[in-house]
């Protein structure tokens, strides 16, 4: 049985935040210790390094629980099946639902009972369940889908991937450039007769010295409310990880799909950093002594910023639509989506359109 994508649908907010909105920032480098670097020029090196030029997020009314909401309904849409026939509905994200101004997570009930409750679907039998994996949440929702789907114990599993990071970040950090809002869903189906379908896949948690590599801590400058918390990261510590453990995972996903690299048509990577990015799939390629292909990685951290668990089932929205210039998947096309996050988690898998 092979798992299949059977429509996918997504929400990019309509707001956009553009660098030059962060120059009235005061940035701080740690607790209370004022960076007196000029702003133009820590945006500048920023953009550099992230390849960040513009962000979205959603507006006040709009909370997580929405946008998952509205890339569902858009994937369903797409798909071939009944809302009632759904055996999983499965959202990732690592907030909840954060209400603006608030700076507090609400998960309870779960973001995936939402859903499914706002969706209409009556069907008790269809399991409603959040996941909290980090960036790479919407990547590990597909490979339990898959898994259900080959076992024979679901039929067909919506997996949604959404996040609000705007609610969460810190505006005295300068890391708070990097995060955005938005939301993606894919309906995954199980098929009998199609070649097509996920071939292979790959997931680790590193957590002996990595786990705390990204965090919830107090605000570098003032808080008005000292309970509250923000995103906080090790960049280098990130970054580093990053190039030595993501190529090797995508390389296991590779090697149990069964595909040549040479067949691979597009790798879809979470859009966290473009320099970053950039690296990790040379030294994927490296791995096999290979070149990498000019148009093999598709980029929207640009635009969109880093949305964390939205960032892949977006990018693949937009393509398959034919919204992102110069790219294109064609049936039969093999293509590689992975990502990696808070955990420090790290997964891959490789489908045949």
């Amino acid at each position: 049985m092979r798992a299949i994508i059977n429509g996918v649908g997504s929400y990019i907010p309509e707001i956009t935040v553009k660098n030059e909105d962060f120059l009235k920032h005061q940035f701080h480098s740690d607790y209370q210790k004022i960076i007196t670097e000029d702003s133009r020029s820590i945006i500048r090196k920023f953009e550099k390094i992230t390849g960040i030029s513009e962000r979205r997020y959603v507006s006040e009314a709009l909370n997580n629980d929405d946008i998952a909401l509205i890339a569902a309904e858009r994937a369903l849409e797409q798909s071939t099946i009944d809302k009632e026939q759904l055996d999983y509905v499965i959202v990732a994200h690592n907030y909840g639902n954060v209400e603006y101004g608030s700076n507090r997570s609400d998960f309870m009930p779960s973001l995936a009972t939402r859903v499914k409750h706002r969706l209409g679907i009556r069907n008790n039998n269809c399991v409603a369940y959040d996941i909290v994996f980090g960036c790479p949440g919407w990547v590990e929702a597909m490979i339990q889908s898959t898994i259900y789907i080959q076992s024979g114990q679901a039929k067909n599993c919506l997996v949604i991937g959404s996040e609000t990071l705007s609610r969460v970040v810190d505006p005295a950090d300068r890391d708070s450039m990097i995060f955005a809002d938005g939301a993606g869903a894919c309906v995954l189906s199980g098929n009998s007769t199609e070649s097509k379908g996920v071939l292979g896949f790959a997931s680790q948690t590193f957590s002996f010295e990595e786990a705390d590599f990204l965090y919830n801590a107090k605000s570098f400058g003032q808080q008005e409310n000292e309970q509250d918390r923000f995103i906080k990261m090790q960049g280098r510590k990130i970054y580093e990880f990053a190039l030595n453990h993501v190529p090797v995972a995508m390389k296991m996903a590779l090697e149990k799909s069964g595909v040549a690299l040479k067949d691979l048509k597009k790798v879809l990577l979470h859009q966290a950093n473009e320099k970053m990015d950039e690296a990790i799939i040379q030294r994927f390629y490296g791995l096999y002594e290979q070149e990498t292909p000019l148009d093999i990685m598709p980029m929207s951290i640009h635009l969109l910023g880093n949305s964390s668990v939205a960032t892949v089932p977006t990018l693949l929205d937009l393509i398959l639509q034919g919204k992102l210039e110069g790219h294109v998947i064609q049936p039969g096309d093999c293509v590689m989506m992975a990502s990696v996050g808070a955990g420090m988690n790290i997964n891959a898998f490789v489908y045949r359109f």
